[in-house]
């Protein structure tokens, strides 16, 4: 069983592979690392860092030998009070992630839904999800939030819940609503 040390983000919890021992550190690029150095965390991208318990976004440390150590609603809070952005089922739930992880949030929806893909955004889209992404260009004032659907159709549900979000007035939100004649 792999050990992993958990954080706390504002869109959920996440997770870096924990080393507290040269024995766990085999098989992986880092075997270099000294005893000395322990623990360490594996980012996940290529590299590490000294693990420290008192990092304020530090919850706990847990075992697993599951593909994903941390169930979706947990890594990717599901109907969150506070969504801004992440994806959006045709029933309207919501599933949160930063500016960043759209795609890691994908992937692990599309293989619990859709048992994997190869094109796991374009998977969800064909099914209907919705992406809101952050629109900022780098060169407005603010961010905002654009909504995107793959097949440029939405569900009631979906209009029922960017409403809720107070979506409902973006361009790009009326123009799916204008298109879906039938989702009334």
């Amino acid at each position: 069983m792999k050990k992993y040390a958990v954080y706390k983000s504002e869109t959920g919890y996440y997770c870096y592979e924990y080393c507290d021992t040269l024995e766990s550190l085999k098989g992986t690029p880092f075997e270099y690392v000294t005893e000395d150095q322990l623990p360490v965390v594996l980012d996940g991208k290529g590299g590490y860092y000294s693990f420290k318990k008192d990092d304020y976004t530090f919850v706990e440390i847990i075992e697993s030998d599951k593909k994903y150590p941390l169930p979706l609603e947990k890594m990717y809070f599901k109907n969150d009070e506070n969504f801004k952005l992440g994806w959006m089922s045709p029933d309207g739930d919501t599933y949160s992630c930063d500016y960043t992880n759209h795609t890691k949030c994908a992937i692990m929806l599309a293989d619990l839904l859709f048992g994997g893909s190869k094109l796991p955004e374009r998977t969800l889209g064909k099914a209907g999800w919705l992406k809101i992404i952050d629109s900022w260009d780098g060169t407005e004032r603010q961010h905002s939030q654009f909504v995107y659907s793959l097949s440029g159709k939405i569900t009631k549900r979906q209009a029922d819940r960017l409403f809720d979000l107070g979506l409902y007035d973006n361009p790009e939100v009326k123009d799916l609503i204008d298109n879906c004649e039938d989702i009334w």
